[in-house]
Order: C-alpha cells, then sequence, then structure tokens
C-alpha cells in the first residue's frame, strides 16, 4: 500500500475555502482515491472541544500566547489521531487550515514571532509538513463582502477587524515567497476557474 498525500487549504476568512476544498474532494473521490476531508482546529472529539472555546466571542479577553497554544494542542491531536495514521493507510488527506494558519495569524498578525511559532508547530506535528499547500489570495474588502452576503454570524477571529484581516494576508503572501511547497491561488475569480488551476497543480505536483 502506498503513502497518502496530505494537501492543505490556507487563506483569509471569507477566500472560498470550503467551497475548494469540497471539489477537490468530489474530483479525487471520481479519481478513485479515497479521500478523507478534515478542519482545523477540530477534526477529533478533542480538537473540536478546543475550537468552540478558540472560536467563541465569549473569550474575547483570551491572551495571545493562550491562543496560540490551544491551536497547537488541537494540531498536536488531529495529527497524531488522524492526519498521519490515515496518510499512512494510502488516504489523500485535504485538510482546511493547517499550520500556514498559525503562521499567519499569531505569528505575523500578532506579532507573535516566527521562530516561536514554527517550534510549536513542529512539536505539535513531530516536523510532519504538508505535501502541497493552497493559499487562496483575495483582498479583505472582497472576503468581508462574500461574508455578509453569505449572513453569517462572525466568530471570535473573524471579529478581529479589517486591520487584523490585512496582517493575516500579509503574513500569507510572505509565506507562499518562501515556501517551495505552496502554491497562491488568485481567489477573486469564479469558482470552476479556481478548481481547474488547482487541478492542474495537483497533476504536475503529485
Amino acid at each position: 500500500m502506498g503513502r497518502g498525500c496530505f494537501i492543505t487549504f490556507e487563506g483569509i476568512d471569507g477566500c472560498g475555502k470550503s467551497t475548494q476544498i469540497n471539489m477537490l474532494k468530489d474530483y479525487l473521490g471520481k479519481e478513485a482515491r479515497e479521500v478523507l476531508l478534515v478542519r482545523e482546529p477540530g477534526g477529533t472529539v478533542i480538537g473540536e472541544k478546543i475550537r468552540e472555546i478558540l472560536l467563541s466571542k465569549k473569550n474575547d479577553n483570551m491572551a495571545p500566547l493562550t491562543e496560540l497554544l490551544l491551536f497547537e494542542a488541537a494540531r498536536a491531536q488531529i495529527t497524531s489521531e488522524v492526519i498521519i495514521p490515515s496518510i499512512e493507510k494510502g488516504i489523500t488527506v485535504l485538510c482546511d487550515r493547517f499550520y500556514d494558519s498559525t503562521y499567519a495569524y499569531q505569528g505575523y498578525a500578532r506579532a507573535m514571532g516566527r521562530e516561536r511559532v514554527e517550534l510549536l508547530n513542529d512539536i505539535a506535528t513531530g516536523s510532519f509538513a504538508p505535501d502541497l499547500t493552497f493559499i487562496l489570495d483575495i483582498t479583505v474588502d472582497e472576503a468581508l463582502a462574500r461574508r455578509k452576503g453569505r449572513g453569517e454570524a462572525e466568530d471570535r477571529m473573524e471579529a478581529m477587524g479589517i486591520e487584523f484581516q490585512r496582517k493575516v494576508r500579509e503574513g500569507y503572501l510572505e509565506l507562499a515567497a518562501k515556501e517551495e511547497r505552496v502554491r497562491l491561488i488568485d481567489a477573486a475569480r469564479p469558482a470552476e476557474e479556481i478548481h481547474k488551476d488547482i487541478i492542474e497543480i495537483i497533476k504536475e505536483k503529485l
């Protein structure tokens, strides 16, 4: 049995990750691949409980370090319980966010430092890395318009404000410029066009 692959999707809130990750899941399923779709934080019983704490607006007094450590705790659980065992079984794992989110949100936007975040990411995952990462890039104004159009209630992270989201986007752009496994995708285009580009990259890379 061959090793599966690990593909992650990143971007600011409202960039279209959920749409693209589900489209890719359907495509790979038609290609007779066994696919597992997971999300971060979450994906396990423990991780989902941590997710509730992290995203609840009741916890708006959460210290930045507490936030960082909770994300890493959820990541450690899903990596050891779900992601690595699935890949070892030959399953393709698609993850809605992984440790690049921590780089962009906590390391860059919260200015907690790249080295600290990278160290904790390594500890949480045992230095396990995605095979391929898609960052869906869109302006903060367009992302906000999409979220308002869906009429969804904001969670604690989404409620951080426009300037915070702009910093998060800057963090992602910095990451895309330095990481070979990362592919930056223009997410302002129609969903089918974006999906086609993603499929072409996967065929080329994997």
